[in-house]
């Protein structure tokens, strides 16, 4: 398509089919092997979000089992199982009506028993990392995940094996589907901000774990163990297993933490505001989908906020009893430029947030600018998804290296490839209401859970990562 040419109207069924066109026409599947294909949830690649009614995380439909159950699950690179609520004894709300969003079915709850192609994980499996908590090899093998937080989120239960269904594209931009096998937790009994609503429906572990989906795509010889996540300012996005990104993108590698590589841990040389970069010495952050909000060790926070506020030239205010100390009159005269932040990595690899801000409307009639960093008292901090839109990021676990890339997430260039299914009526995938775009953010009710960590030595004590207060200053909540 020339630049002349008219492109068909945005999210329309034309518009997706150009958008694959345009991918085989680059890629043509020089890639030789099944390995190196790239696969999406078999409803689409959509990464969709709710804003505040579903706790400020990124969710997609996945297809599991036979007869296949679809379940919104929320994204998070923070953790590694693969959850859905299942024969519950205490499980948040299903119903569509229970929450302020448009979706065209209720949610859904999984039973093995209904599943033609589901069987129980036993305890002496090599994925089981609780089975010191067997009665016998044979049994079920339990889980629990715990979420550190101020509401004790938690999901448990015990582990099934089930297809999770998939496709890619053909030559002729037909689907080729999928039925790969995961591992899979039956969560009957969800706590804290799980019982409350936030992701009802679910988790998608996408850590660097072997019992993540990834890991086990991988492992099945079906994607390169990588994938990628894209999230546009719009709010909506995609997900890509098997995505390595490209050439020309930056990269930083991915750094051990007590020896393992437990977590996306990436290493900060140092840090900018605007043109005025700072002399403090650097840190380590993780980098998590299923964190709203950006997270910087204390010190660090103290001064790079200082030169936000320095640099931003506007009276300060303060919102939600002190939880948002850096907002701004949004109508001020004074507020022209809102400084950009850049992080710094190593061989001179270059993270700029050109708008580290979010936009609300006050109760009482007033628009405001806020900063959207909160400190954390652990020396590692979070990279969360406000800081990752507008980027193309990349996970590749198999050369153990963090990508990224400027991305519409809807632009043909920014990728190997690209697979997007049409959002029903030819409308953008779920934007947000106007309330939401507006409404003043909690912090994210339960972002990464580094816990649940799946080995065969590994027992219930030992699976936890040794720094949660990391997790509890990183999961404040407010009501």
């Amino acid at each position: 398509m020339t630049s002349g040419d008219l492109w068909p109207e945005r999210y329309s069924f034309e518009y997706f089919q150009l958008l694959l066109g345009n991918d085989l026409k680059r890629q043509r599947m020089k890639l030789g092997s099944q390995k190196n294909q790239l696969l999406f949830p078999s409803q689409g690649s959509q990464a969709l979000f709710f804003g505040n009614e579903l706790d400020w995380l990124h969710y997609t439909w996945i297809d599991i089992g036979t007869p296949n159950v679809s379940f919104l699950v929320a994204l998070d690179a923070g953790s590694d199982l693969l959850w859905v609520p299942c024969d519950c004894i205490q499980c948040a709300p299903l119903s569509a009506s229970y929450y302020n969003i448009s979706l065209d079915r209720d949610l859904s709850e999984y039973s093995p028993s209904l599943s033609s192609t589901s069987r129980h994980l036993p305890c002496d499996h090599q994925l089981c990392g609780w089975s010191s908590n067997c009665k016998s090899p044979k049994d079920p093998c339990p889980y629990i995940v715990n979420y550190y937080d101020f509401e004790n989120t938690s999901s448990a239960g015990f582990l099934v094996e089930d297809k999770l269904h998939l496709a890619s594209v053909g030559d002729h931009t037909a689907r080729k589907m999928f039925q790969a096998p995961v591992v899979l937790g039956c969560g009957r009994k969800q706590s804290g901000s799980y019982f409350d609503g936030a992701a009802p429906d679910g988790v998608m572990g996408l850590g660097p774990g072997d019992i993540s989906v990834p890991s086990l795509l991988a492992k099945a010889g079906l994607i390169q163990n990588c994938f990628s996540l894209c999230f546009e300012e719009n709010d909506s996005g995609r997900i890509l297993f098997g995505d390595r990104g490209h050439a020309s993108q930056q990269s930083t590698p991915f750094l051990p933490i007590q020896g393992s590589y437990v977590a996306y841990c990436v290493g900060v040389e140092s840090y900018c505001v605007g043109n005025s970069c700072l002399k403090r010495s650097g840190f380590k952050a993780l980098v998590d989908s299923g964190s709203s909000f950006t997270y910087l060790p204390s010190e660090v926070y103290n001064e790079l906020v200082s030169e936000f506020d320095k640099q931003m030239n506007a009276q300060r205010f303060s919102l939600q009893e002190g939880l948002w100390d850096y907002c701004y009159n949004a109508s001020s005269q004074e507020l022209h430029n809102i400084p950009a932040i850049q992080l710094k990595f190593p061989r001179n690899q270059d993270f700029v947030v050109h708008n580290p801000t979010f936009f609300v409307s006050h109760h009482q009639g007033f628009t405001m600018y806020c900063l959207s960093l909160q400190p954390t008292d652990d020396s590692y901090g979070i990279i969360g998804q406000n800081f990752m839109t507008g980027y193309h990021m990349v996970f590749d676990i198999e050369n153990l290296k963090l990508g990224w890339s400027n991305s519409s997430c809807q632009d043909t260039s920014d990728s190997a490839d690209v697979h997007l299914a049409p959002p029903p009526n030819d409308k953008s995938p779920n934007p947000l209401p106007t309330n939401e775009q507006q409404s003043i953010p909690r912090t994210p009710a339960v972002a990464p859970a580094i816990a649940g960590r799946t080995s065969s030595e590994s027992s219930t004590a030992s699976l936890l990562i040794p720094f949660p207060h990391l997790m509890i200053s990183l999961l404040l909540l407010l009501r």
